[in-house]
């Protein structure tokens, strides 16, 4: 059981990470939004382990470590499905501006990985725009808001009995400090599966007419999907793990791969033909952990908290119950 004070949680974030700066832009009437994660001036490493099978992305390759490009300099991830992806445009308008990004001689290309949430059936039919992302990254600190916000506005969970079954989803960030090594992680849990708490019970998912139904349970079972917040490519989950260390390419993977297992133990089912799952790992500095492993659990934990506040610090709406209200 997580016995931090409430208090304290409200303190651990992606941004303590040095150098990582996070901001959202939201649209409550529509019901989508996008958050904006941006690196350092001179960039930063990453690399991306996908773990659904229904993704949207943008330059998702740019990560591989067989690439040639060895830096990013922000990561977007937005509602609205692959007509968000668009809103990347801003952002590369903005870091273009300040003459942040890859160096090409007569200017600067700003890489700028995207990934993409379906919440088009949340709302209205719309989507973020270049100038949305914009304002996101004008808006873009230290401190930031969780739940019902950016990214996050029309996530949604439990969704194997389509909407009547429904809880509200959202976006949560944590972090987990050793000495000189910070690991932090931001989530948009937009799941077709459960939320559940470190003890494996089920705090945010799908309900019946008797409480949660167990949607894994549920699908093992046989059971039908419901209604258009359950077909395929409707649900996803996206995570971004940021560390001050000296992480490889290579090495980031295997941090993105570690902390898809903690996707695996707090929404279950995930991962599935219908999620669009990925994880995100990116590093900014020279620390040198302790171990070679010691980042991949700190992302695990700080990934999983990160998935618990998602759902904890979403507001509902007058449709879909909220664990923060409405």
């Amino acid at each position: 059981m997580d016995t931090r004070s409430n208090e304290t949680q409200m303190q651990s974030k992606l941004t303590d990470v040095p150098g990582i700066l996070v901001g959202h832009w939201t649209d409550l009437q529509a019901g989508t939004g996008c958050t904006v994660v941006l690196g350092p001036e001179e960039g930063m490493r990453g690399a991306a382990y996908v773990r659904g099978r229904a993704t949207g992305t943008r330059e998702l390759n740019i990560l591989s470590p067989r690439h040639s490009t060895s830096r990013l300099h922000a990561l977007m991830l937005t509602g609205g499905s692959v007509y968000g992806l668009g809103a990347a445009d801003g952002i590369m308008r903005w870091l273009a501006e300040r003459g942040r990004g890859f160096d090409v001689g007569v200017g600067v290309v700003p890489i700028i990985p995207a990934a993409v949430i379906l919440d088009l059936a949340f709302g209205e039919f719309s989507w973020p725009s270049p100038d949305d992302a914009y304002a996101a990254c004008e808006g873009a600190g230290i401190e930031f808001e969780e739940g019902s916000v950016g990214a996050g506005t029309g996530a949604t969970v439990g969704k194997v009995l389509g909407a009547r079954g429904m809880m509200k989803g959202g976006i949560g960030t944590w972090a987990e400090t050793r000495g000189d090594v910070v690991v932090g992680a931001i989530a948009v849990v937009n799941a077709l599966g459960d939320v559940r708490d470190a003890e494996g019970k089920i705090i945010a998912g799908a309900r019946g007419p008797e409480g949660f139904v167990d949607a894994r349970r549920y699908l093992a079972n046989g059971g039908a999907r419901g209604g258009r917040f359950s077909r395929e490519g409707a649900n996803t989950t996206l995570v971004v793990v940021a560390t001050n260390t000296n992480e490889t390419r290579l090495e980031l993977y295997s941090v993105a791969q570690m902390a898809a297992d903690a996707m695996g133990k707090r929404i279950t089912p995930v991962g599935t033909a219908f999620d669009g799952d990925i994880v995100f790992a990116i590093s900014t500095g020279d620390v040198v952990p302790a171990n070679p492993v010691q980042v991949e659990m700190l992302a695990q934990d700080a990934t999983a908290i990160a998935i618990e506040r998602a759902v904890t610090q979403a507001v509902g709406t007058a449709d879909v119950p909220g664990l923060k209200g409405k």
